[in-house]
């Protein structure tokens, strides 16, 4: 068989980064609410969960939890959490079943199956444990000769790549031929998302069951065909095309993705670098949710095509998410999620609109509002993105994938390495970037350079460097103590959505009217609480075309909390009486609206999106105010 196809980045070793500054501070916000502590207050993931032998939940939850809560231990050092992780993955390595097949033994699902190879892929990166590679191998052997038989279907027949990235994985330290055979046999199983794309039919809010009862013909593999517009599977599928390409070669397949978020956006999607999903694909009305499964997912299939692609657009893409979907649908202990969260969010209530099929509890905060999933699964979202930001390029040097305080330690050749990324990034426009190897060793620096940063400076040891679209690639010897700066040029931008609205960007943040909001429990939960959430101040306004103006502040020890919110936006808007909200939810943004005849124009001012958690973010625009994009 043909050799895998190159790509220009590669992941480091999950361990090799650590976070700092700010980013601690969230992941450490993260172990203290329920990344750390969901075991203890929620039994799906508990002791008596099927993925440490017992008789309670057996599919997918454990190896969701896992698959956060270990490169989250690691990166914090924390022994207790490790602890924790290391008792599910001692379990698992002594779970074979005598043919290779392994887990629990009440289900022989291949899916769930596919998140703990992740999870073990990220634990032999971590540890060395020689136990990892001959357990993958045997099951991988095994799954070849089961899958002719019992073949691919629901979830696992729509998330077939995420198995083939653990395949890849294994067949770079073992070369052994069958994994490719069995990369083939997924693909083949597998539901072809490139060809969905490239005929893109859901171009509207979707109803599942009409989907189904309009279908043609019978598809014996997928009980459910409302999971090819299942928004989870959307965001898992961005990866498909490229991951695929490093086994086909293809061009066309490598640069898919691109078509894919094109088709999203331009149908479904949402001010905050999402698309809408309410489980379903749900149109482009701000008042629609998002998932926090997709949300996670599609930042992790973003971290996998940025390395495959190159493409720096995918990493200003994956920062919009990261730094604003993410935070935006937690409360800011992180005690407390929505399954679904919405960029106009004016009450989070019990209602059953507008959701296309999620029920009453979605946009609650909580333990397992609606459903458990995105309880166990959220937990890979800010360690993964700090594991992507830097990565080995093929050049043999590294790259500045996403930019966060961290440090870095990998080698160059038999040179140890070590990066120390100080910023405070996305609340600030300047990077410095310390160096530290062993030795003088010569090796290509690439910094991505975001594409809404017009005259970025980028200085070495004082000196500039002329930056470029794309990635700035600097080659020289590096020795201890060399400084790289960047100095990105951070601008308001006013974005146009649908019905002409506007939404305020400045660099990697959207910005959003905080609502004032009443914090009403619904349900004790353990160890946290459900709630409702109810608006207490005005939030239908029109913005007017005063410039906005823009204001830095220090940033808290909660980084994204609305009090100490660390950049704000000065605007100004005029009440509209008409706009209203109809069972918790904003009315679609009025076109051309009539502002009050009596009511003055008052200042307005923004918040990062991740701080607010009722919010407005897609704004009515009066008559002539503000030129946009």
């Amino acid at each position: 068989m043909a050799p895998l196809a190159p790509q220009p980045f590669q992941l480091l070793p999950t361990g090799a980064i650590k976070p700092a500054g700010w980013l601690r501070r969230q992941l450490e916000i993260q172990a203290a609410g329920l990344g750390g502590h969901l075991d203890e207050t929620w039994p799906d993931v508990g002791p008596d969960s099927g993925w440490l032998g017992g008789t309670g939940e057996s599919w997918e939850r454990g190896p969701y939890f896992v698959d956060g809560l270990l490169p989250l231990a690691w990166q914090l050092d924390a022994p207790e959490l490790k602890a924790k992780a290391q008792r599910f993955i001692d379990w698992t390595l002594q779970s074979d079943w005598g043919d290779g097949m392994f887990g629990p033994r009440s289900n022989d699902d291949w899916w769930p199956r596919m998140v703990m190879l992740k999870v073990l892929t990220q634990y032999q990166e971590l540890s060395g444990d020689a136990r990892v590679v001959p357990f993958m191998t045997r099951y991988f052997h095994h799954q070849l000769q089961a899958l002719p038989a019992r073949p691919l279907r629901d979830w696992g027949r729509m998330r077939w790549q995420d198995e083939v990235v653990s395949v890849l994985w294994l067949h770079a330290r073992t070369q052994d031929p069958k994994l490719l055979q069995l990369a083939r046999l997924l693909k083949a199983q597998g539901y072809d998302w490139q060809a969905m794309f490239a005929d893109f039919p859901f171009k509207e809010k979707v109803d599942p069951a009409r989907l189904k009862a309009h279908a043609h013909g019978d598809d014996v593999f997928m009980e459910d065909l409302g999971l090819q517009v299942h928004g989870v599977n959307n965001g898992q599928a961005l990866k498909a095309s490229p991951v695929w390409s490093l086994v086909s070669g293809s061009a066309a397949d490598r640069s898919a993705v691109h078509h894919q978020l094109a088709m999203l956006d331009q149908y479904h999607g949402l001010p905050n670098g999402m698309f809408s999903c309410d489980e379903h694909l749900a149109g482009r009305s701000p008042s629609q949710g998002v998932e926090l499964c997709t949300v996670v997912e599609t930042m992790y299939s973003l971290e996998l095509a940025l390395a495959i692609t190159g493409d720096a657009a995918l990493g200003d893409r994956l920062e919009r998410i990261a730094f604003n979907a993410l935070p935006g649908t937690f409360t800011d202990d992180m005690w407390a999620h929505q399954y679904d969260q919405q960029p106009n969010q004016v009450e989070c209530s019990l209602h059953r609109s507008p959701w296309t099929t999620n029920g009453p509890e979605a946009n609650l905060f909580g333990l397992d509002p609606h459903f458990g999933c995105c309880t166990a699964n959220f937990h890979q979202g800010w360690p993964k993105l700090t594991a992507a930001a830097w990565m080995a390029s093929d050049d043999g040097g590294l790259a500045a994938m996403v930019y966060v305080p961290c440090r870095i330690a990998t080698r160059i050749g038999a040179t140890a390495v070590e990066l120390e990324q100080v910023t405070d990034y996305p609340f600030r426009d300047r990077v410095r970037i310390v160096l530290r190897p062993e030795a003088p060793t010569p090796f290509p620096l690439h910094l991505r350079i975001p594409g809404w940063s017009k005259a970025t400076r980028v200085l070495v040891n004082g000196e500039a460097v002329t930056a470029k679209d794309g990635f700035t690639r600097i080659a020289r010897t590096w020795k201890a103590g060399d400084v790289v700066e960047l100095k990105f040029n951070a601008q308001v931008i006013a974005e146009t959505g649908p019905n002409d609205a506007v939404t305020f960007s400045r660099g990697a943040l959207v910005f959003s009217l905080p609502i004032g909001a009443a914090w009403v429990p619904w349900r004790k939960r353990g160890l946290t609480t459900d709630w409702q959430v109810y608006p207490t101040t005005r939030w239908n306004y029109a913005i007017t075309g005063t410039a906005p103006q823009v204001s830095e502040h220090p940033i808290g020890p909660m980084p994204f909390a609305a009090q100490s919110a660390p950049v704000r936006l000065q605007v100004e808007g005029r009440p509209v009486p008409a706009w209203v909200a109809m069972e918790g939810a904003a009315e679609p943004v009025p076109t051309g609206p009539k502002p009050a005849s009596d009511e003055p124009a008052v200042p307005l001012t923004l918040i990062p999106y991740g701080a607010a958690k009722l919010r407005i973010t897609a704004f009515p625009r009066l008559h002539g105010a503000l030129e946009s994009t």
